[in-house]
């Protein structure tokens, strides 16, 4: 084990994190150990992990001293951040900044940074297309990671900023699954009209990074982004409808009907399907499944994720 790298994986009981630490040890010629980082060592997911032969460490975002304690002697930081677990801008731009100053600080050789879009920088506040949140974000969750690129860039870190696209396992998770409508009738929502959206199996994120880490130095500095494929709403319900054997619709609203749902953080995501489905050609451009399929020659399409998963989603 002592000869080889080790890559220190951030949010590594989550989905991305979790991926890459599984893909890391299922490929014994990888070069690369792992060291996992998680508030609670002693949580079920970390001993899963630490069974599968990660190092487990105790760190937290909120402790800059732990972080950097935890990344000392790593070859390879992945950095993510946690959005949904507080709804706050501020914090992911916080966290992001202790990220960054703790890979510096232990003269990481690789960084992979998971980001997105700033997309003000397409929507300006001033615009009124889509409301303005928070007194100065249009898509939160978006713009905070994307703001936060300079962080990484500012500390000259080796760095590559890794574009990610909606998970299918929302579908599962996240209260996106099929829903009850008029008459019934089980259907997806979603205000992205007839436009394509970028979709991805969470574990063929991390499966990417490891291939970014395995490249190495070729992908430096540079930005990837990946996807499985891009579907529309349409598709994404036939697919669903021969999944699941049974009739799903896809029922298309506008953003503004979808910022009123009234779930936490409607408004953020209806801003954010706007932005994918008003820019959906630079947006798609952003995330080639070749690409993806060059670093996870493994990726999965949305009806190969489906047939592994079909039986999670849950059918209100």
């Amino acid at each position: 084990m002592s000869n080889k790298k080790t890559i220190v994986v951030v949010g590594a009981t989550g989905g991305q994190g979790g991926g890459l630490v599984r893909s890391i040890l299922s490929d014994p010629n990888s070069g690369f150990a792992v060291r996992t980082v998680t508030r609670d060592v002693n949580s079920a997911k970390a001993k899963a992990l630490e069974k599968l032969g990660a190092e487990v460490v105790a760190a937290d975002v909120d402790d800059p001293a732990s972080l950097k304690k935890a990344f000392a002697g790593a070859h390879g930081a992945y950095c993510v951040t946690f959005y949904w677990d507080h709804f706050s801008p501020e914090k992911e731009l916080a966290h992001a900044a202790s990220l960054a100053q703790a890979a510096k600080d232990t003269d990481v050789k690789h960084v992979i940074w998971s980001t997105l879009e700033d997309t003000r920088k397409r929507v300006p506040l001033s615009d009124g297309r889509m409301p303005t949140l928070m007194g100065k974000y249009k898509v939160p969750h978006f713009d905070a990671k994307g703001e936060a690129n300079h962080f990484f860039t500012d500390l000259g870190l080796p760095v590559t900023f890794l574009l990610t696209s909606f998970y299918w396992d929302n579908l599962i998770h996240f209260g996106m699954g099929p829903k009850p409508g008029p008459g019934g009738k089980l259907g997806i929502t979603m205000p992205m009209g007839d436009k394509k959206l970028p979709g991805i199996a969470v574990e063929d994120i991390g499966k990417c990074a490891h291939g970014i880490f395995k490249k190495g130095q070729d992908l430096i500095g540079k930005t990837v982004g990946i996807a499985g494929e891009h579907l529309t709403g349409s598709q994404m319900a036939a697919a669903l409808t021969k999944a699941l054997g049974r009739e799903i619709r896809y029922n298309d609203v506008p953003p503004e009907v979808y910022r009123s749902f009234g779930f936490p953080g409607a408004d953020d995501l209806g801003n954010m399907f706007q932005f994918k489905r008003d820019f959906e050609t630079e947006y798609c451009g952003a995330r080639n499944p070749e690409v993806a399929r060059s670093l996870n020659p493994s990726l999965q399409t949305f009806a190969m994720w489906l047939a592994d998963h079909k039986s999670r989603i849950p059918l209100e």
